[in-house]
């Protein structure tokens, strides 16, 4: 993706979800989705090549919700727009200095069910296995939405790449925590994967390093695993 220039701001692409050339036109392919149109509450993550995708999701009036930077600070907000917003400042809602200035958090308490998730990937396969950053935080999200009941195994999830990120990803790469994708969008197909494998079941702990916990010392993520702990933890899949 560098050596063909292939990938905009912020640059060099390592270490990070690429923000590929032709990511706008790839979360275009959203909107035909059948899930799409049927979703009221879709959660989005943070990063730049999926900025087009939140503005699609709040143009269409749906509720929007965004992970925190690596489960700092909680596990996901809710931006709200202001009443009556012009087109403008709609989209300055999708950016990240939006997401910071129109969110309110929400709780880990929170009644909340969310009908579609979409996920930046640095590569993903045609059946659906997803490589991310390798530091494991969009895997979390999922298994903490697992864990609080905001999402089930009829929750749809999306992934926006560009065409040079399909890859063959072989089996023996995936673990039982890893995040599997349902639809994968790029700018130029829609990929319906027919994936084999579960998504995950929870917060498998025993995954969960040292070292993240330290990072985040989220207290969402402290709160679920005291009661995993009262529970008996689940420590494999």
């Amino acid at each position: 993706m560098e050596k063909n220039n292939l990938a905009n701001f912020p640059r060099p692409v390592h270490h990070r979800i690429p923000n590929f050339k032709g990511a706008a036109q790839a979360a275009e392919n959203l909107p035909s989705l059948r899930e799409f149109k049927n979703a009221l509450i879709v959660k989005v993550n943070p990063d730049k090549p999926q900025e087009k995708v939140r503005l699609l999701v709040l143009e269409a009036r749906k509720t929007l919700l965004v992970p925190t930077p690596r489960l700092r600070k909680g596990l996901f907000n809710k931006i709200v727009p202001p009443p009556g917003a012009a087109k403008e400042i709609i989209r300055v809602c999708s950016t990240a200095q939006g997401v910071k200035d129109f969110s309110v958090p929400v709780q880990l308490d929170a009644k909340v069910h969310i009908d579609l998730v979409v996920v930046g990937s640095v590569a993903v396969s045609k059946n659906g296995w997803r490589i991310g950053k390798g530091e494991g935080f969009a895997d979390l999200e999922y298994a903490m939405m697992v864990s609080m009941g905001s999402i089930d195994e009829k929750t749809v999830v999306v992934t926006t790449v560009h065409d040079c990120q399909l890859l063959d990803i072989p089996e023996e790469l995936m673990d039982n925590h890893d995040l599997i994708v349902d639809y994968i969008l790029t700018p130029t197909q829609v990929i319906t994967t027919d994936c084999k494998r579960s998504k995950p079941q929870g917060i498998i702990w025993s995954k969960v390093d040292l070292e993240m916990m330290q990072k985040n010392s989220n207290p969402q993520i402290l709160l679920l695993q005291r009661k995993a702990r009262g529970q008996g933890c689940r420590s494999e899949g």
